[in-house]
């Protein structure tokens, strides 16, 4: 449904356009034990810069699918080492993974030297794998290159009953008839169609309606130009991190040690791997109740994280 075939045709073009020149080494990977202070408010400041709620639902997305990497650009040792290391990674913070052979990919990964023409030929024959926009304005901000590995998410809502509907800013469908008591001096009752609308079975509760948000497509693209620095290891995990929970890639340093400190400007002695408070928060993230409100979604991921930690 959706996305899929589109996500099949970006796949194609990655294939055909993969022209890496330059090959990390790989390098061990080690998960980093983080000491310093780790305060309940430390903790929720982490979770609150990272789970940001999707525009559709204002949910925290994550993955109710099982994940199935690919990566093209790489030599194929390589591209096997960072898909593992992504499936690994899920599988410790309780992430659903595919682990069928020929499974049907959800998470492109490309390593490319000209990732700017990649995005501007995803803008112009797939734009619904940008994620939510609203505006070709918006649209053009998403398809912009501005770190040397950058991820876009395009996100679902799955309701109560488990119908699903891709996260943007035109619905897919035949939109909805709203009928109501006409106001006089008109008589009877009137329809109005709204085009950009679809229905869902919600709770109607304050904590929480029964929508949940889910990750459907992730497209993560790396420039081996801007990576030439960096080992193979901490690169696998900060594609695994932006892989499993719709993190973005941040520009400040993160209040809590973080692999995603790794390509942010100015972020002293950043880690080399994954750190304990990654894996929390990942953990977290999928421990959570999906349908709550962001609120108690991000409460809830601050106590888990807290727990989670407290034997560290």
């Amino acid at each position: 449904m959706g996305l899929r075939p589109a996500f099949a045709a970006l796949l194609m073009t990655m294939l055909a356009a993969s022209d890496l020149a330059a090959q990390p080494a790989a390098k061990p990977v080690e998960n980093v034990t983080v000491t310093g202070a780790r305060t309940r408010q430390a903790i929720e400041g982490f979770v609150q810069s990272l789970a940001t709620p999707t525009r559709a639902a204002d949910k925290v997305a994550r993955w109710e699918d099982g994940i199935c990497p690919v990566l093209v650009g790489l030599k194929h040792q390589f591209a096997t080492f960072i898909t593992q290391r992504v499936k690994d990674v899920a599988a410790q913070a309780g992430a659903p993974v595919n682990a069928k052979a020929g499974c049907i990919p959800n998470i492109a990964i490309v390593f490319t030297t000209k990732p700017q023409g990649l995005l501007d030929s995803m803008k112009k024959k797939q734009p619904g794998l940008l994620g939510y926009y609203d505006t070709l304005a918006q649209r053009d901000q998403l398809a912009t290159v501005t770190h040397p590995i950058q991820a876009w998410y395009t996100t679902a809502t799955r309701d109560l009953r488990g119908n699903i509907q891709i996260d943007g800013g035109k619905t897919v469908g035949t939109g909805l008839d709203i009928t109501f008591a006409c106001e006089p001096p008109m008589m009877g009752m009137c329809t109005i169609h709204l085009s950009n609308a679809h229905g869902g079975t919600v709770t109607g509760t304050r904590l929480g309606d029964g929508m949940r948000s889910e990750l459907y497509d992730v497209v993560i693209v790396a420039n081996p130009d801007r990576l030439v620095e960096y080992e193979m290891g901490p690169l696998a995990d900060y594609i695994a991190m932006l892989a499993l929970a719709e993190t973005g890639s941040p520009d400040a340093c993160q209040p809590l040690a973080s692999i995603l400190n790794l390509l942010a400007a100015n972020c002293a002695n950043p880690p080399n791997g994954l750190t304990d408070n990654d894996l929390g928060y990942l953990t977290a993230l999928y421990k959570m109740s999906p349908d709550r409100t962001v609120q108690v979604q991000r409460d809830e991921m601050a106590y888990q994280m807290q727990q989670s930690l407290a034997g560290h």
